[in-house]
């Protein structure tokens, strides 16, 4: 079971000024699974981040690459895209080409966002918003991420029935995560999340045909 404390995350400023970006995980064209792949431009295929934005202004183009952004905190962004204006509320997901001239406004104050940025014909991101339940466990495949946004949740990886059985126990004890934390999915003991609050639930898939 793999978590990524947002905690331990390195923040990038932006070239603009106008903010600052903590890079959740990555994926370079050169190798799979690399969850700490550099963020930087060219070089990657997708790259999941949080974006604290303090200033309005100019987003960074990313040509090739289309963009799925959510507004995790703070009331409304005002996206402007090509021309078109777009306001974003938060917990709604909005895509967009990444290469397309983009400009923020901030009517209400500082927003926080989560970006999935992903190469246009290689891999297809979506960004799901949904209500954890202290009852009824969430689970994380292979090619998700799930992240904290809101409340208190723990998360635990069942054990597999043989493993369980030779180790005399069931599953392992739950572990306990901080707001903007990521669980890493698996279809191995798929990680299980529990809790009151919010869970976005990040989901990397490869373009095939």
């Amino acid at each position: 079971m793999e978590i990524i404390r947002f905690a331990d995350l390195k923040s990038e400023p932006w070239r603009n000024g106008g903010g600052v970006t903590r890079q959740i995980a990555g994926h370079s064209g050169a190798a799979s699974g690399q969850h700490g792949a550099s963020g930087h431009d060219g070089g990657w295929d997708w790259r999941v981040s949080i974006a604290e934005v303090s200033k309005a202004g100019d987003f960074s183009p990313f040509p090739g690459m289309e963009r799925v952004l959510t507004v995790v905190e703070g009331e409304l962004l005002l996206l402007t895209v090509d021309g078109a204006e777009h306001p974003l509320e938060k917990y709604r997901p909005f895509r967009f080409p990444g290469g397309a001239d983009t400009t923020c406004a901030l009517p209400t104050g500082d927003v926080r966002n989560l970006n999935v940025i992903t190469r246009a014909g290689k891999y297809k991101g979506f960004t799901s918003i949904i209500e954890l339940s202290k009852k009824r466990a969430h689970p994380l495949f292979a090619g998700q991420l799930g992240v904290l946004l809101q409340g208190q949740a723990t998360v635990s990886a069942p054990a597999a029935p043989a493993a369980a059985a030779a180790a005399g126990s069931g599953v392992p004890g739950p572990v306990a995560l901080d707001r903007y934390d990521a669980v890493v999915g698996s279809d191995s003991g798929s990680p299980e999340i529990l809790g009151r609050g919010f869970l976005a639930v990040v989901s990397i898939d490869e373009v095939t045909g």
